[in-house]
């Protein structure tokens, strides 16, 4: 009898563990697969992501283990329950930041559903990516994602597409190739070789959909990890949940993936001091992120622990540099006097009379938000520099035209053009207007901005 009901209980345990798990998962009810279109922007993707009835912007990084939200306004109102305090830790900064960790909340991606979903909360208001990237983004989400689905990206046609692991199906075209992935602590982890100073090595770096760089490595003398010398320049990286990120810009000479080779890579090597909590993996070199992973089509098997990828029209673009050394941000929005054109009157009178004075009300002006950028990074090594901008230089113009008909992408597409190219900037500088004119130069021309007098 007591085994029978030491078996009972085994089994009510075992039953209620299963229909927990399940309610944390998402799922698809009436289709094998349902497809999600996504925002691009800064080699990032951005998906629609419903919380408790509210529909927010969230990047799809596969570097996460948890959804985070950091940039939730007063009129995001979420019904948030079952919260406590919380340290999320991440790159930049102490490497840490306090959160609120809320649970049995309902997910929505799709027609994917989740409806008793954890979510961390970020309350401090210098998180923020929006301004960095000129789209609203209030979080991240990733291993939740990829967990209860294979995960298809498709980079060119700009969408993701959610199968279920059950009834899927890989590409049996000669173009694709299956590489085996790792899963280490919710995120996942693959092998390639980079070359660097004409010596090739293996590295093992994270899957980081949520980094907008080519690749990143973690500076190793022994393992021959570190920039060439005559080729690199320091440089602001990028923003992590702790803050700003610095380090080191260079090139490796090629990056294999599978068959894939690609030369004259971009590769960075951030300050060890903003990446502690990243190294905890000892395997980890590194990480591949979106400049790269754009290039290729993508589904994502973390069941079987696979990843099945083709390269795409991407593929052959050239890595580039920001050879003007600024870094803009969307700084607010203004008003602006816009000249439209109305539709012509339907009188079908026609006056004959051509000494007569017509007076023409097929133009209006209406006001219109527009975006402000504001210059937030400059390298001192930069001709940009030398010619008198400074950090905090608001945008007016851009040769010749004004900023705010740019998007934030097409403006840092112009910053990443070719050496020689001339750049005229207006700017407002404490109430006053201000015009430098630079050429865009080689950001290795100098190894380091600490080197000028």
């Amino acid at each position: 009898m007591r085994l029978l009901l030491r078996y009972l209980i085994l089994c009510f345990f075992a039953v209620n563990s299963s229909l927990l798990i399940a309610q944390d998962s998402f799922f698809l009810k009436g289709e094998v697969s349902h497809k999600i279109d996504f925002e691009f922007t800064s080699n990032l993707i951005i998906i629609p992501v419903e919380i408790n009835g509210v529909t927010l912007s969230f990047v799809l990084d596969s570097g996460v283990s948890k959804p985070i939200l950091f940039n939730l306004d007063e009129r995001d109102s979420l019904d948030l329950k079952n919260t406590k305090s919380f340290y999320l830790h991440g790159l930049g900064g102490d490497g840490r930041i306090k959160a609120i960790k809320s649970s049995h909340n309902r997910f929505k991606i799709g027609n994917a559903v989740s409806v008793n979903k954890d979510l961390y909360v970020v309350f401090d208001k210098s998180i923020n990516f929006t301004p960095r990237l000129g789209v609203l983004v209030h979080g991240i989400i990733g291993y939740d994602v990829f967990k209860d689905f294979v995960v298809e990206i498709n980079y060119m046609s700009r969408y993701i597409r959610l199968h279920k692991t059950q009834t899927f199906k890989p590409k049996s075209s000669k173009k694709w190739r299956t590489i085996p992935v790792s899963i280490y602590r919710n995120k996942p982890y693959l092998d390639a070789k980079i070359t660097i100073n004409e010596d090739e090595k293996p590295v093992k770096l994270l899957i980081d959909t949520g980094s907008g760089d080519a690749l990143w490595l973690f500076e190793n003398k022994n393992e021959g990890f570190v920039p060439k010398k005559d080729l690199f320049f320091e440089d602001y990286l990028g923003k992590g949940l702790s803050g700003s990120v610095y380090g080191s810009r260079s090139k490796a000479n090629s990056f294999s993936l599978s068959d894939f080779n690609l030369n004259d890579v971009n590769v960075a090597f951030p300050d060890s001091n903003y990446v502690q909590a990243a190294r905890a993996y000892k395997e980890r070199s590194g990480s591949l992120g979106g400049n790269i992973l754009k290039r290729f089509n993508l589904f994502f098997d973390y069941n079987n622990k696979k990843l099945h990828l083709k390269k795409n029209r991407f593929f052959k673009e050239p890595f580039t540099y920001n050879n003007s050394g600024v870094v803009l941000e969307h700084h607010g929005t203004m008003f602006v006097r816009e000249q439209i054109s109305m539709s012509p009157s339907n009188d079908k009178k026609t006056n004959t009379d051509f000494n007569a004075v017509r007076i023409d009300f097929s133009v209006k002006h209406i006001m219109v938000l527009k975006p402000v950028y504001k210059i937030v990074e400059l390298r001192s090594s930069s001709n940009a520099f030398a010619s008198g901008l400074r950090v905090g230089d608001i945008l007016i113009s851009i040769n010749g035209r004004y900023a705010y008909d740019y998007k934030l992408p097409e403006l840092n597409e112009i910053f990443h053009g070719k050496t020689g190219k001339s750049i005229k900037l207006r700017v407002e500088r404490n109430g006053e207007d201000k015009t430098f004119k630079f050429k865009l130069d080689n950001a290795f021309k100098k190894i380091s901005p600490h080197t000028e007098g």
